[in-house]
């Protein structure tokens, strides 16, 4: 029988015993999405950046997943997050495309 020590408290718990972390499963399912769902509705002029600026953020959330080695929590919060942008994806964002910029009219006084 392996037996792990918990950082946490001072009790000897056995290794398959260990849960997740439902918090960290929580907030990595909300960045993770929020991710997700910027890229995807994002217009196409404007992807480029914006797919450079959220894999930046992912260097950072890759790099504190890996300080808390909190691999499990992360795939888990992924799989949820793209179940759920799916969802959003057929529900809503199929009938509601991404708008352009240039269909954009602003009215003056005149208009």
């Amino acid at each position: 029988m392996l037996l792990g020590y918990n950082c946490f408290s001072s009790n000897l718990i056995e290794e398959s015993m260990v849960l997740m972390d439902g918090g960290l499963v929580f907030l990595l399912v909300l960045s993770l999405g929020t991710i997700i769902f910027v890229i995807q509705r994002t217009e196409a002029k404007r992807r480029r950046i914006v797919l450079i600026v959220m894999f930046l953020v992912l260097l950072v959330l890759g790099w504190l997943i890996n300080i808390r080695e909190a691999w499990g929590e992360a795939v888990v919060g992924l799989l949820i997050a793209l179940v759920l942008i799916g969802l959003f994806y057929l529900l809503i964002g199929k009938y509601n495309p991404v708008g352009s910029s240039d269909d954009i009219h602003v009215l003056g006084m005149d208009d």
